[in-house]
């Protein structure tokens, strides 16, 4: 044994049979982190097809397994890290997120919504919607389940210790989980956005490579009605729409529609729209293809009342939020998706996740 963390990375593996490891950055730094295993569409929604989920494609590369932050993250010294009992990070905007996490080193980025979407997809198939601080130190449901208060809010318990909660905070509902997936704090994922509501995603998970994500990036790719990447702006790309004319001041205009052609383009920024995720349509002439499903932004299967929300605005680069925070109530959860904000977003409610992958 080299040091002490070595001992300790063993103990970690050997207490949850290799489903939590300790990895360290470039400085010898360490994280707890949760290993998941490569599957295939289809094992995570029925009658999917037998392709390799994108979360575990990168470059074209298959990849036997990611890692993710077993926590939210905290920042030391510029850089990201996954440990227990800690404030998590937050007034940090996307791009900065995606920085504190690729000075880590090669392979390490910011969760993508690729890698989010594989582990929702894996609750809903297995039944589990992990709970948590989703309203003032408890969950809304279950207000006796509570964690350790790092932030008060107006007088009530606003962030918790990472991973302080009950296991029924965990993604799978053990010791060995992701922690914290609903609720504490929003948290910022790579690789999807909305321009002006066309649906822009980087190629499966290729966001994981330290790419550009920038505004003007090149990697930004429409989606077409079969599924396929083009190039954004082209023709009869899928698009997120409002049902209604986005009208007046703060109105907030419902659940927003799956379209190719924007109807009711919003002005200024006061409208959004938002509603259940798993209630979202798409128009009649729309059939919505598998990689929309995959990356959880739009539902499948059967309807389960999981309550997670979709907020969205269709004006502008819109950045994704997942998850929820301490003030969320029963919206948050791992299906929530929060496409309302800029990049240069930051909130007492809004931090990031860490992840890892070789390349």
């Amino acid at each position: 044994m080299n040091t002490n963390f070595d001992a300790v990375k063993l103990a970690v593996e050997a207490a949850t049979g290799g489903k939590n490891t300790i990895l360290f950055d470039d400085l010898g730094n360490p994280s707890i982190m949760v290993r998941i295993p490569k599957f295939k569409i289809s094992d995570v929604i029925a009658g999917g097809s037998q392709n390799v989920h994108p979360a575990f494609i990168v470059n074209g590369v298959e990849k036997d397994e990611i890692y993710i932050s077993k926590y939210q993250n905290i920042i030391v010294n510029d850089r990201a890290y996954s440990l227990p009992m800690q404030d998590p990070k937050t007034y940090i905007n996307f791009d900065q997120a995606k920085k504190a996490c690729e000075s880590k080193g090669k392979g390490w980025h910011l969760m993508t919504n690729a890698e989010w979407a594989a582990i929702a997809l894996w609750c809903k198939k297995n039944g589990y919607y992990p709970r948590g601080n989703n309203n003032y130190g408890c969950d809304i449901s279950y207000p006796h389940e509570k964690g350790v208060e790092t932030y008060e809010y107006q007088g009530k318990t606003g962030r918790v210790g990472t991973g302080s909660g009950p296991v029924t905070w965990a993604h799978d509902g053990s010791d060995s989980g992701i922690y914290d997936l609903n609720g504490n704090v929003w948290e910022w994922v790579g690789g999807l956005r909305l321009k002006d509501g066309e649906i822009q995603v980087i190629a499966d998970n290729n966001a994981a490579a330290g790419v550009d994500m920038g505004a003007n990036s090149s990697l930004w790719k429409a989606i077409k009605k079969d599924g396929s990447l083009v190039a954004p702006g082209s023709a009869d790309t899928l698009k997120f729409d409002y049902t209604v004319d986005p009208g007046t001041v703060n109105a907030n205009k419902g659940l927003a529609k799956l379209v190719t052609t924007i109807s009711h383009k919003q002005t200024t920024e006061d409208p959004y729209s938002a509603g259940a995720f798993e209630d979202l349509t798409a128009d009649s002439s729309i059939t919505v293809p598998e990689i929309l499903k995959a990356l959880a932004i739009m539902p499948h299967g059967e309807k389960d009342n999981h309550g997670d929300n979709i907020w969205m605005r269709n004006l502008g680069e819109r950045l994704p939020f997942r998850g929820g925070s301490f003030a969320t109530s029963s919206p948050a959860g791992v299906f929530a998706l929060h496409l309302v904000n800029p990049r240069s977003t930051s909130s007492n409610a809004l931090g990031f996740r860490s992840a890892f992958v070789n390349l």
